[in-house]
């Protein structure tokens, strides 16, 4: 299993080493880059069968929608079976007061500060009520939460959660379930460059197939959470390996950085000792 503390090893955890570990949430370290949802899959093998696939370690689980008993032969005790750690999510949650309550009950159930935030305006869009997502996170944050906000691709927004202390800001680079990938490349841009380096950035809803994974990585964020594109998929086993590799292929190009776009051809072999032929010669 891939989660260490700052202070020691938890119970039924494996400590990484430092060059092991890619993503860091406060004190949890993991090896994965990839997140994975256990939402919509057609069965419990479906979904673990794409979870190993995807090389999943962090998974994210509804906290209003599941079974907190963990022995009760439900998502989460089969997760946990299988040496995977939940991330908390609460979704389905419209007040600031009602993510914060889901998220005690999540850490009192699971024994776990990790936390996936969400608060969602109307359940047309999905999309973030910004102005009870941040008075949630900076309650939560407060109160000794390891948060991870979901968010729109709003760069301002982005770095009002940074500034308060979320341990990953995370921005939807289309509404969630819809596939669509990156609808606006520009904002995503923008948000890397607001958001400090040291604060994870993942994206978080709309990727939907594996260049749409690619492609978010290329711009140089840390991590992705995918859910309804592997599931949904014809394959989920198959689209998950893709997910895989796709979002390590794109973090690979954005560490070597891709060579520049000139607006005119340029040849590629070398031009010194070129023959040439003269007019009538």
């Amino acid at each position: 299993m891939p989660a260490t503390l700052e202070d020691g090893t938890a119970e039924g955890e494996t400590a990484l080493a430092d060059e092991e570990a890619v993503l860091t949430f406060g004190s949890h370290a993991f090896s994965a880059r990839l997140l994975v949802g256990s939402g919509g899959y057609a069965s419990p093998q479906v979904m673990l069968d794409a979870l190993q696939a995807a090389g999943a370690e962090l998974v994210t689980v509804s906290i209003r929608r599941n079974n907190l008993d963990a022995d009760a032969g439900g998502p989460l005790s089969l997760l946990r079976e299988h040496g995977y750690r939940v991330l908390p999510n609460t979704a389905g949650c419209f007040t600031a007061k009602e993510a914060v309550l889901t998220a005690r009950l999540a850490r009192e159930a699971l024994d776990t500060d990790l936390v996936k935030l969400e608060v969602i305006g109307d359940d047309e869009t999905l999309l973030p009520d910004t102005e009870q997502l941040l008075k949630a996170a900076d309650e939560l944050v407060e109160e000794g939460f390891t948060v991870l906000s979901y968010a729109n691709d709003d760069p301002i927004v982005c770095r009002k959660l940074a500034r308060v202390g979320c341990a990953a800001v995370m921005p939807g680079g289309a509404p969630i379930g819809s596939g669509q990938g990156l609808l606006n490349p520009y904002n995503p841009r923008l948000i890397r460059e607001e958001v400090p380096a040291e604060t994870p950035l993942i994206v978080d809803a709309g990727i939907g197939t594996a260049s749409d994974a690619a492609q978010a990585m290329e711009l140089g964020y840390d991590g992705l959470l995918v859910n309804t594109a592997i599931s949904g998929a014809k394959h989920p086993e198959k689209m998950a390996r893709a997910m895989r590799r796709a979002t390590e292929a794109g973090r690979g190009a954005f560490e070597a950085g891709r060579t520049p776009r000139p607006r005119y051809a340029q040849a590629s072999s070398p031009t010194e000792g070129r023959l040439t032929v003269e007019d009538g010669r």
